[in-house]
């Protein structure tokens, strides 16, 4: 607080001299009102000139934080108060460090451009930015801070940040390892020995994370756990620093003891809710076997979710261990307390700027008046995410009383009408492009409509599709489209048009099926006569496809673009013969496993295994368009789409295509976070597929290579760059593909 001199002379004046207040003026007021300012001061027209009265007063505006320099004056009775506000933060900046960087501002330095300059609060950022650094293992870091009074009264703050070195581990050492050996408690903890190339993906940089040198022994501890060491002890790290050269040394100690084995496993419940036998039948932890911690808190958590299920929302699981130290065994109790049963008393939509409420509401397993259920809960939100309509989405539980409570369903939009384009270039097919304009939830209503345009120096394909998943918000689905496609081979062309119309609908919360009707005219043109003369004019009249198809699918994942967990399944039959003129019969397989990571290495990897059969059986007339083609996304990455096929050579010597009785494919992908701010990720992956006649055995190939996925503000994008595998001479290969709009 800044009193001047001449007001406390002033004051000293006063005493000997009392006036009687005339007037009370404010001068240099801004942030408060008269009004407001009056009320803070205990004087009035008529009073006595009282210092301490004044004193108070100016105690008070101090207090709102407003005011840099506060004085009175005094003349003929008319007292002023005068203030000198502080000045305004017209412009912030980080140079040297996190340049730039909005949510460093908002989470670290935590001033915003407006605020009033305060030199604690300036201090106090410096202090959260060093202790940033220091989390982020930089020693020494030093930050000044550049101040800059523009000509408006505004004030100009400028961080200047110049990063310290970072410590590198170059020993970690171990006492007391007699089971293990330090090198398996890498996939452990942060803090690692650093390794040759520690630069390079997959391999250890050897950083010094100071943030977690508190945690790194519960995780040793907690590995030793989940093989039966319950009496281990692993003391704090012990770190050496050599200052000279940024490096040091860990040490820990470690006390081991002795395996436990389980020699029981029983449920207590406060109150009886359900069979204690209908609880231990999901208990994985087992008699005479050590004890895993990890699996005793899966267990809790299978316990507490089967009670949850009965409405006990509230219901907690208290494990408790008896260790027998003699005999080196341990009973697991698990303390069930159910609480009440609660009922959801209202549910309530926020966020969905767009989507209508009923679209979400259709989508949730909970609903005003029903009993609470954790598994319902969750599979709400899996259902939610499987739309493709939100970014993100989140279900709270408001508690309202012992009995009831409401949940809280919040959506982030993410756009789902978007161009879409898609690409790709081939020795085969030449270039590709895909151009498509689709909006998945019109309007808000759920209803996908699509108008697709794809163009090559080989291909053309025209189609427009309408779908609605739930029709009049029902279990039910229905959709519409008509197409024209055609294709320019090396020996023929091929044209068609048709239309397809089909109802669906979903059995259960992750199985549904579809029966739909196709109708499709064929016709060839540009036959080589060298290719009548090989393939028989038989495969190249025009023909009519009518066929009915009908497919069982399975879905549990918990986002349309990127699962993170859950599987999809599907089965497909299609019948021609019908009335037209094609007589086959086809059959395809899908399969896609997801399994997010970030439990086991600490960040959002992803891990997904896709593999697709498909196989035709010629019934009375089988047209070689209705035949498999292997290669490009979705297939083999590293080969032109559709170039991979038996062929047959012709009078002349050239090689033809003529598609394939069955084909197998499948690929292993790793997805990791690159620029998660970006919403983009890299991901690696391998294919590998099987294609032939008689025997997948006839051809296989594979590829391998890198990847972007990026959300765009567009739509998710995939660039991928590919190598193939098992190259044979002849193949069409391609390294460079993308799409936009698909599903990871």
């Amino acid at each position: 607080m800044k009193i001047v001199f001449l007001a406390l002379a002033f004051f000293i004046g006063l005493s000997v001299y009392a006036d009687k207040i005339k007037e009370i003026n404010y001068d240099g007021l801004f942030h408060i009102s008269k009004d407001v300012a009056m009320r803070m001061v205990d004087l009035d027209i008529g009073d006595e000139l009282d210092e301490q009265k004044v004193d108070d007063a100016i105690k008070k505006y101090f207090k709102q934080g407003y005011f840099q320099d506060i004085y009175v004056t005094s003349e003929d009775g008319n007292v002023t108060f005068h203030f000198q506000e502080k000045p305004i933060i017209s412009k912030i900046e980080l140079k040297g460090y996190k340049d730039d960087d909005k949510d460093f501002m908002n989470d670290v330095v935590m001033i915003k451009r407006g605020a009033l300059y305060d030199e604690k609060k300036i201090e106090a950022a410096k202090n959260r930015i060093i202790e940033s650094l220091n989390h982020d293992g930089k020693i020494d870091s030093v930050v000044e801070v550049e101040k800059e009074l523009q000509e408006n009264g505004s004030m100009h703050i400028k961080f200047v940040i110049n990063e310290g070195e970072k410590i590198i581990i170059e020993k970690i050492k171990y006492s007391g390892l007699k089971r293990f050996e330090g090198s398996d408690f890498d996939d452990m903890v942060a803090n690692k020995e650093h390794q040759f190339m520690g630069w390079f993906w997959g391999r250890n940089s050897g950083d010094l994370r100071i943030q977690d040198l508190q945690y790194d022994p519960l995780r040793i501890r907690d590995y030793y756990m989940q093989y039966g060491y319950l009496d281990a002890k692993v003391d704090a790290p012990f770190v050496r620093v050599n200052f000279d050269h940024y490096t040091g040394e860990m040490s820990y100690q470690i006390v081991e003891g002795d395996v436990y084995r389980i020699s029981g496993v029983t449920i207590e419940q406060t109150k009886q809710v359900i069979d204690d036998a209908k609880l231990l039948e999901v208990v994985k932890l087992t008699k005479n076997e050590p004890f895993n911690i990890k699996t005793f808190r899966e267990d809790a958590d299978r316990i507490k979710t089967i009670v949850a299920d009965l409405g006990y929302a509230y219901a907690n699981v208290v494990p408790d261990l008896r260790k027998d130290k003699e005999n080196h065994t341990v009973e697991v109790a698990f303390k069930v307390i159910p609480g009440e049963k609660v009922r959801i008393r209202n549910v309530i939509i926020s966020g969905n700027t767009r989507t209508l409420d009923r679209i979400i509401r259709r989508e949730l397993y909970l609903g005003p008046g029903d009993m609470y259920s954790l598994t319902d809960l969750k599979d709400s939100r899996n259902s939610l995410g499987r739309l493709g309509y939100f970014e993100s989405n989140t279900i709270e539980e408001k508690r309202i009383d012992e009995r009831t409570m409401d949940l809280i369903v919040k959506v982030k939009e993410t756009p789902t009408g978007n161009i879409q384009v898609g690409g790709g270039y081939g020795s085969y097919g030449g270039i590709l492009l895909s151009v498509s304009v689709s909006d998945r939830n019109i309007f808000g209503s759920g209803i996908n409509v699509g108008v697709k345009l794809e163009k090559s120096q080989m291909t053309h394909n025209y189609s427009f599709s309408i779908s609605n998943p739930r029709l009049n918000d029902s279990d039910f689905s229905g959709n519409f489209s008509v197409y024209q496609s055609a294709t320019d081979y090396t020996d023929y062309s091929t044209e068609s048009n048709g239309v397809s119309v089909g109802v669906g609908h979903r059995f259960t919360r992750h199985v549904s099926g579809y029966l739909g009707y196709n109708y499709s005219q064929n016709r060839y043109s540009n036959v080589d006569l060298n290719s009548t003369s090989v393939y028989g004019s038989y495969y190249f009249e025009s023909y009519a496809k009518s066929s009915v198809v009908t497919s069982l699918s399975f879905d549990n994942t918990d986002d349309y673009y990127l699962p993170r967990e859950g599987l999809t399944a599907s089965q497909t039959f299609e019948k021609s013969g019908l009335g037209g003129d094609a007589n086959f019969f086809k059959s395809g397989t899908t399969f896609n496993k997801y399994n997010g990571l970030k439990d086991y290495v600490g960040f959002d990897a992803i891990f997904r295994y896709k593999a697709r059969f498909n196989y035709v059986m010629d019934t009375g007339y089988l047209p070689i368009a209705e035949k498999y083609y292997m290669g490009g996304i979705g297939s083999v990455r590293g080969y032109q789409s559709y170039s991979l096929a038996p062929t047959i050579t012709d009078t002349n010597g050239q090689v033809r295509r003529i598609g394939a009785n069955q084909t197998f494919s499948n690929s292993a992908e790793l997805s990791l976070p690159l620029v998660p701010k970006a919403k983009m990720r890299l991901v690696a992956f391998a294919d590998w597929g099987f294609i032939g006649d008689n025997s997948l055995s006839e051809i296989s190939r594979g590829g391998y290579g890198m990847g972007l996925e990026w959300f765009s503000p567009v739509g998710p994008i995939q660039l991928m760059f590919a190598n193939p595998l098992n190259e044979k001479p002849g193949d069409d290969v391609s390294h460079f593909e993308f799409t936009m709009g698909q599903r990871f």
